[in-house]
């Protein structure tokens, strides 16, 4: 396997400077708030779990920190900057239910879109552009893929091709909405070990996640949302089963369940993926 040098190299932002800040950021759809008055400082270098009921708002603050959805009120730096002033070191995993799979594009067609940011509107990728493509595409185990269509791809093959994506887009911040919905458990393991080796190199990567029992083992830092920010911290400070009590309401199933974990996480004997 070639080794694509650009996604091993440390950044130099300096580290005092936030990936994200987002101030009093209200997000409305049809005059109804999605998100209210949110405010917070999400560090670089870390995994990073955005948590919360369905309708928290979760898909929406993405969204808003990539400018995709009008806020009312509010601003998003990411990096200390604008992000129209730092847009192509921001990286985005979308839903999968987001993509026309049946467009007839090739597996490796779709990874080397994430090129284009770097090429602009004249130039068409290259070799260099095909080899870094196929490099991702090792990385998520997708390499012997490259030439099948994406129509004839399973649901864990889509979600590896639009992580070699992102990593082919070689950015500093990546934004994944549920990253690991409806994979196996190989995918979700291999998902996982590819966001921490970016995490290792000095990127950030902040993700929409569902399964609480796995928050203690993947991520760094936490966010917890229900149309407001209810906390956001450390993992081994903010998951605790005041805060999500306070997300997720009467759900006392919901936080039962990660009850275990939460003792696991802070006793340091974390569960794992089969």
């Amino acid at each position: 396997m070639t080794t694509f040098q650009a996604q091993n190299t440390p950044r130099t932002t300096p580290i005092s400077i936030p990936a994200i800040e987002v101030h009093d950021a209200t997000v409305a759809y049809h005059r109804k708030p999605v998100l209210w008055d949110v405010d917070v400082c999400i560090p670089q270098h870390k995994l990073v779990a955005i948590i919360g009921p369905n309708g928290a708002g979760k898909s929406t603050l993405l969204k808003a920190i990539l400018g995709l959805v009008p806020m009312a009120s509010g601003k998003v730096e990411v990096l200390g900057k604008p992000l129209r002033e730092v847009r192509r070191r921001v990286g985005y995993v979308p839903q999968r239910e987001s993509v026309d799979w049946d467009f007839p594009a090739s597996v490796l067609d779709v990874v080397t879109m994430g090129r284009y940011a770097r090429l602009g509107w004249i130039r068409r990728p290259g070799k260099a552009d095909r080899a870094a493509a196929l490099d991702c595409l090792a990385r998520v185990g997708m390499q012997d893929l490259a030439a099948r269509q994406i129509s004839e791809l399973s649901g864990g093959q889509q979600q590896r091709t639009f992580l070699a994506r992102a990593l082919a887009q070689d950015a500093d911040v990546y934004l994944m909405d549920e990253p690991f919905a409806g994979v196996d458990a190989t995918t979700e393991r291999t998902i996982v070990d590819v966001l921490r080796a970016m995490r290792d190199t000095g990127r950030t990567v902040i993700a929409v996640h569902h399964d609480l029992s796995t928050v203690p083992e993947y991520f760094d830092h936490i966010l917890l949302l229900n149309v407001r920010l209810v906390a956001s911290g450390p993992v081994a400070a903010t998951f605790t089963r005041d805060n999500l009590h306070a997300t997720y309401g009467g759900r006392l199933t919901v936080i039962d369940q990660t009850a275990e974990a939460i003792r696991l996480a802070h006793d340091g004997a974390l569960p794992s993926v089969p």
